[in-house]
């Protein structure tokens, strides 16, 4: 159907042309509509929100000082063994640096295995 024939109106030349209709209330109104807010009151409360997320970041930074801790004693267990390493060269050196047989430069476990640069 062509708006001519609806709106009773032929050889419109534009829309503006067209009287408005506008759709209002019916006479004495709408029925009411019934409805309620069903937002349920269960969930966790803010507060145990907020000390759960802090007890999950206490954890965590727990975690993490504790692997701090191991690697701290990894670096101290290290570097003891590397002072243990140097006394023992020093050790050495002192008993033999009057040897008149031990070449320049050998370790005290290539002097007791009896491996060393030029017999390779």
């Amino acid at each position: 159907m062509t708006e001519a024939y609806i709106r009773k109106k032929p050889g419109m030349a534009s829309v503006k042309e067209m009287p408005v209709l506008q759709d209002g209330p019916p006479p004495g109104g709408f029925a009411p509509v019934w409805f309620a807010r069903r937002i349920p009151n269960t969930g966790p409360s803010a507060a145990a929100i907020f000390l759960t997320t802090f007890g999950v970041f206490s954890w965590g930074m727990y975690q993490v000082d504790k692997g701090n801790k191991i690697r701290r004693l990894g670096a101290v267990k290290d570097f003891n063994e590397l002072e243990a390493a140097k006394s023992e060269i020093q050790t050495w050196r002192s008993a033999f640096q009057n040897e008149p047989d031990i070449p320049a430069g050998t370790t005290p476990s290539q002097f007791i295995f009896g491996v060393f640069a030029s017999d390779m």
